[in-house]
């Protein structure tokens, strides 16, 4: 919420500097986040009237002015501006001004005709102007006043932000109770009542389907006022320093009463309705093509307002093109309408939409605003276009109108959770200077809470209250002493924290990223897993929950490399969610990817790419730490989002654990990455479950080593192969590793050569020949048995 400090002060104005006010709302839980001058400093800049305009005789594009600032003579300027005219009123800094930059005015010599000032525009004295050439003054402006004083540029800016509980203070009058409570000062409404004189029935009918969503509908024909009338200068001042652009009168007119008031409003070309107006739920593949021209196609849950030819406006959100008002209309139906929260929210985002009116309606707005709202417009609005009002229609449903619920505040629970003793009578003052009804009870206070103050429920949301205005920094402070009994992990548990400290000392950095991803990048990366799509999702690119860590890491990496960073390699440990039936599964995984070079660059060490088997050697680690290794298989599998031959299942003896690859290449474009990108995803739960070491007595016979080489099809895996090795029943084999695989003479076409070297021993003895013998002839027909591997 952006606000002028004098539009504050005009509320309420406490005996404060402007630093101070801000400080004082931000320890009230308003957090201040600027506060900024409207204008740069300068001096010296008056109110000047061009009275005579002649060309410079030696410049073509230069005018040598008179001007009448209010002293003895007038003043010889020259001016380079385009839009300089007989009559018009500018900013004039005379000899001896002082513009923003440290600039000084000096007398001069223009082409040889002497300069007495400088006519300024908006950007010369900082400013904003939509146009070029001087700032044109009101023509009322008195010549010779300090231009600081006529526009108000003494002024600051406050920008307060704000938690979603307190939208009764997305307004001037709500900051403006609030810094009353806090410092006292009295607060008075700056405009008397505007007492309704209507002329005449309102004949535009108004029906409403959906009480439950719109219990209050109010509105009202305006006809036979000025249609040029022109925003006064006053008004256009507020709204641009409150963040809004002037537009036209009647939408000048709802936006100064939101802003003040906190109630937004709509205005409809009352002769392009049609029939009745209707409050209904729109119809599936209704369209409305809204005031900023979006086409718009309507699901069956959004609220609108429309008449005989369908959506006009979405309700609460924005007016529709149809019915806007233009510089044409001579007949204004003006709308003021009380929405539900529940009904609003979630649905501005789901059209990629964001509103003034939205951000306040799915907040919450004071349900007996709408009255207010309505005559403070046609007060506006009557004096400075006059016109004739109708009589108001209005369409109310009290019993679907939020009621205040009666809050006990028990004084014990009050000193108990604040830790200090506070006198009733100063509680009392406090519940009331924040509008509350309070009456004394036995126990405590008796309270119900203003109709503004929707974040008032229970008991403990008074007594933050009163923690809030008596001041955070006035309660004692004290020690908490609580016990706590740390339980050390189960030896056969993994800690989280492990794992990610030793992703990192393998160079990897961990990053966060949303469980919300795009919907088309679940469709690529994994469109056999059913996904969750959000109702309400924060925008059109975050409107599914991720099945895998995929997405996100890509999209770090594609936002890494746009930024010079060739290597990267990330990781990240979160939920993915996957539907079964109609339950949503969460499960904890681990993931990483990596590309560019192997290691950094340097002279010590030669520049090579990442592939697949450096990513291995990452996803052993971590299988090592959980005693793992030995038992985890890498099988060959294909997946959506992998390359073909470059991608492999990670198994823990039958089951299924993560999987590991080379991303697709017909992926890398639409994800904006640079070259090949590796990555891997496990499921925590089989991480965090260790494997204990047994201890086992070391044996002190020898070892015997063999060597075999076995030929096999080039489509059998050496791990098909190790596999069919570990199949045979004995319990001297101790170890087999994998040392050459030779294609090329000597060998046919279709197979290879695996060479693997097989360690035997017995814990009790020292084997024999024989015995020897005797396993690796059964580990040769075993695996003939198994992948049909001969003997090489």
């Amino acid at each position: 919420m952006k606000l002028s400090e004098q539009w504050l002060r005009s509320w309420v104005n406490p005996d404060w500097d402007s630093n101070t006010l801000a400080e004082a709302l931000s320890l009230a839980g308003l957090e201040v986040d600027a506060l900024e001058s409207v204008a740069p400093e300068f001096s010296g800049v008056v109110v000047g009237q061009v009275v005579a305009v002649e060309k410079h005789p030696d410049a073509e594009k230069l005018n040598v002015t008179k001007v009448d600032v209010d002293q003895d003579e007038l003043l010889q300027i020259v001016c380079g501006a385009p839009n300089v005219v007989v009559g018009m009123k500018v900013p004039c800094a005379v000899v001896g001004a002082k513009l923003p930059g440290d600039f000084k005015i000096k007398k001069a010599k223009l082409r040889g005709v002497e300069s007495f000032g400088m006519l300024c525009s908006g950007d010369e004295l900082g400013l904003e102007q939509d146009y070029d050439g001087l700032k044109v003054l009101a023509e009322d402006a008195p010549i010779g006043e300090d231009i600081r004083r006529y526009l108000n540029l003494d002024d600051m800016m406050i920008d307060v932000d704000l938690t979603p509980n307190r939208a009764d203070c997305l307004s001037v009058e709500g900051l403006a109770r609030e810094l009353a409570v806090v410092s006292g000062a009295e607060f008075k409404q700056p405009y008397a009542d505007y007492q309704v004189k209507s002329v005449g029935v309102c004949n535009q009918q108004v029906m409403v389907d959906n009480h439950q969503a719109c219990p209050k509908y109010l509105g009202c024909i305006v006809e036979g006022y000025d249609a040029n009338a022109s925003t006064p200068d006053w008004m256009i001042e507020r709204l641009e320093r409150s963040g809004l652009r002037p537009i036209s009168l009647t939408v000048d007119i709802t936006n100064y009463v939101m802003l003040e008031l906190g109630q937004p409003m709509h205005a409809f070309d009352a002769d392009k309705l049609q029939g009745k107006i209707q409050v209904r739920l729109s119809k599936q593949g209704e369209s409305i093509v809204t005031l900023d021209g979006k086409q718009l196609t309507l699901k069956d849950n959004t609220l609108v307002i429309a008449d005989d030819s369908g959506a006009i406006a979405l309700a609460g959100i924005m007016g529709g093109l149809a019915t806007s008002v233009t510089d044409s209309t001579q007949r204004l139906f003006f709308e003021c309408a009380h929405f539900s929260p529940l009904a609003i929210v979630g649905k501005a985002r789901q059209y990629g939409l964001h509103t003034d009116s939205s951000h306040r309606f799915e907040r919450g707005v004071d349900p007996l605003l709408p009255e207010r709202a309505l005559a403070r417009a046609l007060d506006l609005l009557g004096q400075i276009a006059g016109g004739k009002v109708s009589e108001w229609v209005k369409v109310m449903d009290v019993s679907a109108m939020p009621q205040a619920s009666v809050i006990e505040l028990r004084r014990a629970r009050l000193h108990q959770l604040l830790g200090a003793v506070i006198e009733d009578q100063f509680i009392t003052d406090i519940l009331t200077r924040l509008g509350c009804d309070v009456s004394l009870t036995q126990s405590g206070w008796q309270v119900v809470a203003p109709s503004y103050r929707f974040d008032m429920q229970i008991e403990v949301d008074l007594i933050e209250e009163i923690a809030r205005v008596y001041g955070y920094n006035n309660l004692s402070s004290s020690q908490v002493n609580m016990p706590l009994s740390l339980k050390p992990l189960p030896e056969s548990e993994q800690d989280t924290q492990m794992l990610r400290q030793a992703m990192v000392q393998r160079g990897y950095h961990e990053v966060i990223t949303y469980s919300f991803v795009e919907e088309t990048a679940l469709q690529k990366l994994s469109p056999e897993i059913p996904y969750v799509l959000l109702q309400n999702p924060i925008s059109e690119d975050m409107k599914a929950m991720r099945t895998s860590l995929f997405p996100g890491l890509l999209q770090s990496i594609s936002y890494n490399q746009k930024r010079q960073q060739s290597r990267v390699r990330l990781f990240e440990t979160g939920l993915i969610f996957s539907r079964e039936n109609t339950e949503i599964q969460q499960t904890p995984v681990i993931g990483g990817a990596i590309c560019g070079d192997v290691a950094p660059f340097g002279w010590s060490e030669n520049s090579r790419s990442v592939d697949f088997f450096d990513l291995k050697g990452d996803v052993e680690n971590l299988l090592a730490m959980s005693h793992l290794h030995g038992q985890v298989r890498f099988v060959t599998t294909q997946s959506p989002e992998f390359h073909p031959g470059q991608c492999a299942a990670i198994m823990l003896g039958d089951q299924h654990v993560g999987i590991m690859g080379q991303l697709h290449p017909q992926w890398q474009k639409s994800f904006g990455l640079n070259g090949s990108v590796f990555m891997f995803q496990i499921f925590m739960d089989s991480l965090l479950t260790m494997q204990v070491p047994v201890v086992s007595g070391i044996s002190k016979f020898p070892e015997v080593q063999r060597d075999l080489a076995l030929l096999v099809e080039r489509s059998v895996s050496a791990q098909a192969l190790t596999d069919a090795i570990y199949q045979v029943d004995s319990d001297l084999l101790k170890n087999v590793q994998v040392f050459d695989i030779y294609q090329g003479q000597g060998v046919a076409e279709t197979h290879k050569s695996v060479a693997l070297s097989l360690k035997i021993q017995h814990h009790d003895r020292t084997l024999q020949d024989e015995e020897v013998d005797a396993l690796i002839q059964k580990i040769i027909e075993k695996t003939h048995q198994a992948v049909g591997a001969q003997l090489r």
